[in-house]
């Protein structure tokens, strides 16, 4: 299973799981989690053919399903990194769902197809120090016996709900992938930051291509 395909199993583990949470109960958080990410993995069995039938349709749920979970603004705010400052808050918004949306259109078929999965929750553990910061470490196991760990980056909004800002696959830290990519991107742009955001679906497919060049 691809990284990238597995950071989708993920986003899609914790669709349900903020609203009444106590931020401070380790094991609440882990049973939360848990219980949510089986609920969730039911409803997309139950969605696959969607896809192939209504493909917006398809978006549309998994867009309502992620939505208020998922803070994409905040991760696509750190995958421009330094170069948010340069792009105008019209750009960082259209940026904002060309990089939801590059998301949804490459890996959707992807995850749709994907074989068998289980994904055990194995520990939540919010940081003492930092208790609006939490991370969560899962074990996602194909049907042929292959284990991937996945580790959840979490943070507590100002409407105090727990949201997801990053994901670590194989000890592969994704945000920071797609962070590279965007500075790679600005340089052979020429700093051009509206030339990158035009350009940011082919640049997601381009990494999904190197992954499976890595992975063969």
């Amino acid at each position: 299973m691809k990284a990238v395909q597995t950071l989708w199993l993920g986003f899609l583990a914790l669709a349900t799981m903020m609203a009444s949470l106590p931020a401070s109960a380790d094991e609440d958080l882990r049973q939360y989690v848990d219980d949510s990410t089986q609920q969730l993995v039911k409803e997309l069995d139950a969605n696959r053919d969607l896809y192939g039938t209504d493909p917006q349709a398809f978006y549309g749920k998994l867009e309502t399903a992620l939505q208020d979970f998922v803070d994409f603004r905040r991760i696509a705010a750190r995958v421009m990194g330094r170069y948010a400052r340069q792009a105008s808050p019209e750009q960082r918004d259209v940026f904002v769902e060309k990089f939801k949306r590059s998301l949804f259109d490459s890996y959707a078929k992807a995850l749709v197809e994907a074989e068998d999965f289980d994904i055990t929750v194995q520990e939540a553990t919010v940081n003492p120090n930092h208790p609006d910061r939490a991370s969560v470490q899962l074990e996602v196991e194909t049907a042929a016996g292959n284990r991937y760990p996945v580790v959840y980056s979490m943070y507590k909004s100002d409407g105090d709900r727990w949201m997801m800002e990053n994901v670590i696959v194989e000890g592969v830290n994704i945000g920071l992938a797609f962070r590279d990519r965007f500075a790679q991107e600005m340089e052979e742009n020429r700093n051009n930051v509206q030339a990158v955001i035009d350009g940011w679906s082919d640049t997601v497919e381009e990494l999904k291509l190197d992954e499976e060049v890595d992975k063969s």
